[in-house]
């Protein structure tokens, strides 16, 4: 082909660019199966352009009802064909409606979203193709960090609140130690122990596998001193990590993510996560504890007009890998629940095969990106995507989707009805903000600005389980001295009532009173001895040592 002629490649897709504007279409089939299942007239959030093919863009318009995203959603594709835009764009969309968002920012481009986007003659096409009018515009957003590990106010949980369940999952316990971890939670509420903070739990741990704590262990019934064992380690790895940040007080008030700004717009929280490959339970199992808190707080709504919170749910996949049945359970009764409180989920990860079933039949909307099949598990796994969808005017669904471009995607939702919409080849269109990481200064100091962060920046240390068995360490360590002195009064006295006893009466001329005083003396020097305190101390040594595990155990 002449250099002339030669079709120019469109700078997102590297596929041939299409002519400047979407075009209409109306006479194409498959038009005429999508256009009618988006023709919505509630509020909607727009998502992109109808694709016939990989060149042809028509001027129908794929959206979703904002009231149906209580439904919840999924947003799915590998690595790097456009999921953390598609959730700039929909997160954009939901504050301009009023709408409070709340995302995980795995990468760190999603605080972009405080920052106007930055227009270039690629993204200015890109919009054009789609008929987007495109304005930079910065949205309202409050920066969190769990346990203050990175910018942004700390984000804290109480051990009590977190919960045996979602600890057992951090931890990777086995069903048999997350039913013992689950009796010591029970222990504790019971003792009066508060359990705040890692540390809390192991002081706990510590003294149910003492010699002094063994009798309370035994009565709790089917806890054995080896697999409280067990967790004891798994917790000291645990803190190893750095997780004593994430737990303890203030505890954060998940009512905080339903806020607006003064101007209307939903309030976009976003959470920091640092070092997420080295502790990549920890964070998903937050974020599940989050959704639950809220799921406990949050009043019954019933259908809403629009959501009182739409919570993305990123790296959803590990929330999921490696879960227990009960783990398991409990998201996906957390999920079908929530709906009626009125917040919406999202999950987003690489495919739905991700997501267990009992999860991915509740949700609503999906907007799948590009899947690649270049093994036989990725081609399992395409096959299994493909037959979960409506049926599609597509002749291979599975080749689209194999085939998508960056910034395209498969999309379907639930329309105003309840109903899927028909499966529909979608352009999507681009962010307002900016896309990459905002400005560390302007970041730090938008969260010193934040009234949160003048609530939950100070920790605050009050006295919990660990406190109080110290105490009653130290009140067992004064009795055991008490006793300790009273019978070594008690021997002494005998011995020198046997002394007396064996002594020659005495005469007439001998003063009275005088042996009493020789016994006083002999008690005074049995007390004041370095022998009887070294005992003491002795003693008192031994107690803390059996309590807190750190020396020789009385046998």
């Amino acid at each position: 082909m002449p250099p002339a002629t030669r079709p120019r490649l469109h700078p997102m897709t590297q596929a041939p660019s299409p002519q400047p504007g979407p075009q209409p279409h109306a006479d194409s089939p498959i038009v005429q199966a999508v256009a009618p299942g988006y023709a919505f007239t509630g509020d909607v959030l727009e998502l992109g352009g109808l694709m016939l093919d990989a060149t042809t863009l028509t001027d129908t318009r794929i959206r979703i009802p904002i009231g149906m995203l209580n439904r919840h959603g999924l947003i799915a594709g590998a690595t790097g064909t456009g999921k953390t835009k598609t959730l700039q764009l929909m997160a954009e969309q939901l504050s301009q409606a009023g709408v409070p968002v709340f995302a995980a920012d795995i990468k760190g481009d999603l605080s972009g979203l405080a920052t106007p986007g930055a227009p270039s003659d690629r993204l200015l096409e890109r919009t054009a193709s789609v008929g987007q009018q495109w304005a930079a515009t910065g949205y309202p957003v409050e920066f969190y960090a769990l346990g203050g590990v990175g910018t942004g106010t700390p984000l804290r949980v109480t051990m009590s609140a977190f919960g045996p369940t979602l600890l057992s999952k951090v931890l990777g316990l086995n069903d048999t130690q997350e039913s013992s971890l689950g009796l010591i939670f029970h222990y504790a509420d019971q003792a009066g122990l508060p359990l705040l903070d890692l540390a809390d739990l192991r002081a706990v741990v510590t003294h149910l596998t003492s010699d002094e704590g063994k009798p309370e262990l035994k009565g709790l019934g089917g806890l054995s001193s080896a697999t409280a064992g067990v967790i004891l380690r798994e917790l000291i790895g645990f803190s190893d990590q750095g997780a004593d940040a994430f737990f303890g007080e203030p505890e954060f008030d998940s009512a905080d993510l339903l806020q607006r700004a003064p101007d209307g717009r939903g309030l976009i929280s976003l959470v920091e996560l640092p070092r997420l490959q080295d502790r990549p339970a920890v964070f998903s199992t937050f974020l599940m504890w989050l959704l639950a808190d809220l799921f406990h707080d949050l009043p019954e709504l019933g259908d809403v007009e629009r959501p009182e919170l739409v919570f993305f749910f990123d790296e959803a996949h590990l929330l999921f890998a490696d879960a227990s049945k009960a783990f398991l359970d409990q998201i996906a009764q957390t999920v079908r629940l929530i709906r009626s409180k009125g917040v919406g989920v999202v999950f987003v990860t690489q495919s739905p095969t991700d997501v267990p079933d009992a999860v991915l039949a509740q949700l609503g909307s999906r907007v799948q990106h590009q899947l690649r099949a270049h093994t036989p598990n990725d081609a399992k796994a395409l096959k299994a995507t493909v037959s979960t969808y409506p049926v599609s005017a597509y002749d291979d669904l599975g080749s689209v989707i194999t085939g998508l471009g960056i910034g395209e995607a498969i999309v379907t939702v639930m329309d105003e009805r309840g109903a899927p919409t028909p499966v529909a080849w979608t352009r999507l269109r681009a962010p307002q903000s900016l896309m990459g990481p905002s400005d560390p200064a302007t970041m730090q100091a938008m969260v010193e600005a934040s009234p949160r962060h003048a609530k939950y920046a100070a920790s605050v240390d009050r006295e919990s389980a660990r406190e109080l068995l110290a105490a009653r360490l130290e009140a067992g360590a004064r009795q055991a001295e008490q006793e300790a002195r009273e019978a070594a009064e008690a021997k002494a006295r005998a011995q020198a009532e046997k002394e007396a006893a064996k002594a020659p009466k005495r005469s007439r001329s001998t003063p009275r009173g005088r042996a009493p005083r020789q016994e006083e003396g002999v008690v005074t020097q049995v007390l004041e001895s370095s022998a009887f305190k070294q005992v003491i101390r002795t003693a008192a040594k031994e107690i803390a040592r059996g309590m807190f595990g750190t020396g020789r155990r009385r046998r």
